[in-house]
């Protein structure tokens, strides 16, 4: 089979290293890819955003798989572009994505099916988002409702940063189309966990929970970022899992049924684990970066096959392995990020690390230039490893990333502690 992955960063570098895997295999391609998916996969120089583009190539090469990994591809409607033609692909269509790429609809479901959530209120108008600040305690949280890079979210600590928000986002146009509604949310204290599950329409394919680390600086501090490091498996979610499923999945699916949403694809619901119990801050509608990154590697089922029973409503039919071991990975930053950052920078020690069975380094933001991988975006490496503890994994980690860097490289110290101390 051939199969063809979509987007650029360590998601689908994980999602290409994954498939490659599979004896079912016969060539892997992605769009357009990044210097890590090169040494496995053939890279096709299509633009996420290019739909027909991606539609066209995949008809013509006869791809029997297309795994989209960027939420902007699957709000876009690429999905339904290869159904269109007839070629199988895995995640949701447009329609069932809006759950990522609206907040405000996603909310609404979410309320209408009882789940649990913050509370909130939604507004196209400065004065009424104004208005319903003065009731409201502190901090409050500003969201745009639509797609924006993961940057979409203001944590206002006071009256002055949730007004500043506001009008950053309904009158500055901060967020162009994406801030043209906004939603008000109360803030929720707790640990964060991510939780994954394959959804066929019907049946729901629970992965385990992992925790990413969205601040960037240690300690949580510092603005927010698209992840910084993860860690799997995340005993506080572990221990509730039963009450994640109850509360949260089974309602998710029983409201696919009630509204007459087809979805198929990874549902990813970003948790707050509050001391009344899990809530659900938003839902995502693809695989998790970095999360990805310590899922898969713990996955010893074949992923296609998991992907085609997500497509052909037959997840309840499908056994699935876990690997007992802890996986921890650390992302290596570009100096300056989630702000401004040079790009273009020589990056050295990856060959030190190719090749070892407990750790592998998954591109984000690299390419090729004269023969040698430089840096190309913010977030450039993820470094995961494995152990038989969170701990070992960790110390494991940490050595790694020792041994590979650019110049102004730098990554948060603390990844995974909580989940040691829990």
């Amino acid at each position: 089979m051939k199969i063809l992955v979509i987007g650029s960063g360590g998601r689908e570098h994980a999602l290409v290293w994954k498939l490659r895997q599979s004896p079912r295999c016969s060539a892997l391609f992605c769009a357009p890819g990044n210097a890590g998916t090169a040494a496995l996969a053939t890279n096709i120089p299509i633009p996420v955003t290019d739909l027909d583009g991606i539609a066209d190539f995949a008809q013509r090469e006869g791809i029997g798989l297309t795994v989209v990994g960027p939420d902007d591809a699957l709000a876009g409607g690429l999905v339904d572009r290869l159904e269109a033609r007839g070629l199988r692909a895995f995640g949701p269509t447009a329609s069932a994505a809006r759950l990522e790429s609206s907040k405000i609809f996603a909310k609404e479901f979410m309320v209408r099916h009882g789940i649990p959530t913050a509370r909130s209120g939604h507004f196209t108008r400065t004065a009424g988002a104004l208005e319903f600040l003065e009731a409201d305690t502190y901090p409050v949280v500003v969201k745009a409702d639509g797609l924006a890079l993961g940057k979409g979210v203001v944590i206002a600590a006071d009256r002055r940063e949730a007004e500043e928000a506001v009008r950053d986002m309904l009158d500055g146009g901060r967020f162009g189309d994406a801030g043209r509604r906004i939603l008000i949310e109360e803030f929720l204290r707790g640990p964060e966990a991510s939780i994954h599950a394959m959804i066929d329409g019907r049946h729901v394919l629970a992965f385990p929970a992992a925790q990413d680390h969205k601040r960037a600086g240690d300690g949580d501090t510092g603005p927010n970022t698209g992840g910084m490091g993860t860690f799997s498996p995340a005993p506080r979610a572990e221990t509730i899992s039963d009450r994640i499923r109850a509360e949260i999945l089974d309602p998710f699916l029983a409201g696919l049924a009630a509204d007459g949403i087809l979805f198929r694809g990874m549902l990813f619901p970003g948790l707050m684990l509050t001391d009344s119990g899990p809530r659900v801050l938003e839902f995502n509608c693809r695989f998790g970066d970095p999360e990805t990154q310590v899922l898969l590697p713990r996955l010893r089922s074949d992923l296609v096959d998991l992907c085609e029973a997500a497509i052909d409503g037959t997840l309840d039919r499908v056994a699935v392995e876990w690997d007992s071991r802890a996986a921890v990975c650390v992302i290596l930053a570009s100096d300056g990020y989630p702000g401004p950052y040079e790009k273009g920078l020589p990056i050295h020690g990856l060959d030190a690390l190719a090749g070892r069975e407990d750790v592998i380094v998954f591109h984000a933001g690299t390419a090729l230039a004269d023969g040698r991988v430089v840096t190309a975006g913010g977030r450039v490496l993820g470094v995961t490893a494995l152990a038989d503890t969170l701990a070992e994994a960790r110390e494991k980690a940490y050595a790694a990333v020792k041994e590979t860097g650019f110049a102004g490289a730098r990554c948060r110290s603390d990844i995974a502690s909580k989940g040691i101390e829990a």
